[in-house]
C-alpha cells in the first residue's frame, strides 16, 4: 500500500490512536513502509496517524538507529528546552516552542518486549511530538490562542509558495 503524509486540516490528525494488540507481518510491513514515507519527506520520526493509521505506533531515526516503539507512553519529564519544532503534517513551518528537556519514554517493541528510554534534547523533543501525534494533538494545540492564529496565517501563506520555498521560522518563546 502506498502512504502518504496527511497534513493539518486533515481531520485523522487530531483522532486518538488505538493500542496495538496485534504483533504481526502486517504491522512489520507497515513500520517498514513509515520509514519509506519519513525518510522520502524527509524527516527524523512519524507517527502511524500521520499517514492514516489510527494505531499507537512511530518510527524514528537519529544517527542511523531505526527504531520502533508501540503503545508509548511519556513516563516521566523533567527540565525545559526550546527548540525550532517542525512537522511533517505542517510543513514549511518551524515554530520555536518550548518542552521538557528530558523525558523516560516506555512503550513496546516489534518483538513485544518492554522498552524503556531515558532521553533529552532532540531525542526527547522527537518522542514528546511523536506521542502527541498519537493522541490527537499537533503543534499549533500546543500554542496559546494568539500564537496559533500567527502559526496558521503563516502556514496558509507557505502552502502557495513552491515547495522549494524556504520554510518560515515563528519565535514563540
Amino acid at each position: 500500500m502506498t502512504y502518504e503524509i496527511r497534513t493539518f486540516g486533515d481531520p485523522v490528525l487530531k483522532a486518538i490512536a488505538e493500542p496495538v494488540t496485534n504483533i504481526d507481518e502486517r504491522l512489520v510491513r507497515l513500520t517498514d513502509e513509515m520509514f519509506d514515507v519519513m525518510y522520502k519527506a524527509p524527516g527524523i520520526g512519524l507517527a502511524a496517524t500521520q499517514i492514516g493509521v489510527q494505531r499507537q505506533v512511530f518510527v524514528y531515526d537519529i544517527d542511523d538507529e531505526r527504531k520502533v516503539i508501540l503503545n508509548p507512553q511519556i513516563a516521566d519529564s523533567s527540565g525545559e528546552w526550546v527548540y525550532d519544532e517542525g512537522c511533517l503534517s505542517i510543513p514549511g513551518l518551524y515554530v520555536e516552542m518550548l518542552r521538557p528537556k528530558t523525558v523516560l519514554v516506555r512503550g513496546i517493541n516489534l518483538d513485544g518486549n518492554p522498552v524503556e528510554f531515558e532521553a533529552d534534547e532532540l531525542l526527547a523533543r522527537l518522542f514528546q511530538h511523536e506521542v502527541d501525534h498519537l493522541n490527537g494533538v499537533l503543534m499549533f494545540d500546543r500554542m496559546t490562542p494568539d500564537q496559533r492564529k500567527k502559526a496558521v496565517t503563516l502556514y496558509r501563506a507557505r502552502e502557495h509558495q513552491p515547495k522549494d520555498a524556504e520554510p518560515f521560522h515563528l519565535k514563540l518563546v
